[in-house]
């Protein structure tokens, strides 16, 4: 009796366990699943791309206002509060929609809140931008000056692109996503 745990095992065992006893091969098996969980059809879309562009020119925007001596106008207050706030909220929201978080989330509706985000997100940086635009001038004799300039040029990209994101997110809350086929009636 004394020699049965030696010739019993009771450890079970996967195809994949082999390979990470030997090598450790879980980071690539951990990378395999963060892969099946991504969305890569939506990175290759115009929405993602239009997202991607928000948040690196809305962070190279607030990063310039950010350098400069912003607390001497009141206006680049509401600039900085706009610009963090909707880049941070944009960075999320691309984040989910890349991993498919609203997939799972079934009792929001997707499309109108994509679509209500995003024009709120133009409303507000739009009037973000004229603050900024209006608000250049008392810099021109400092070194400051180009920081703020190429703040409001940044800040009038990133309201576009938001618009057109509003744009194609009302496409997709109309379910219109350009394809005839879809909106024909057959006779």
């Amino acid at each position: 009796m004394a020699d049965f745990p030696s010739k019993v095992t009771t450890e079970t065992s996967s195809p994949n366990s082999q390979t990470s006893q030997q090598g450790g091969n879980s980071l690539r098996g951990l990378a395999a699943n963060v892969t099946t969980m991504m969305d890569m059809s939506f990175i290759r879309s115009i929405p993602a791309i239009l997202m991607m562009v928000e948040i690196v020119l809305g962070l190279l925007q607030w990063a310039l206002i950010a350098s400069a001596p912003y607390t001497a106008l009141p206006a680049y207050g509401w600039v900085m509060f706009v610009a963090v706030t909707v880049w941070i909220l944009t960075t999320i929201l691309f984040f989910m929609i890349l991993l498919g978080t609203q997939r799972k989330l079934t009792s929001i509706p997707w499309p109108l809140v994509v679509m209500l985000y995003h024009a709120v997100a133009t409303v507000l940086y739009l009037t973000a931008f004229l603050a900024n635009a209006v608000s250049v001038y008392p810099y021109r004799y400092s070194y400051f000056y180009g920081h703020m300039g190429a703040a409001a040029f940044f800040g009038a990209v990133v309201t576009v692109a938001y618009g057109a994101s509003a744009f194609f997110s009302y496409l997709d809350w109309k379910g219109d996503g350009g394809n005839a086929a879809t909106s024909t009636v057959p006779t």
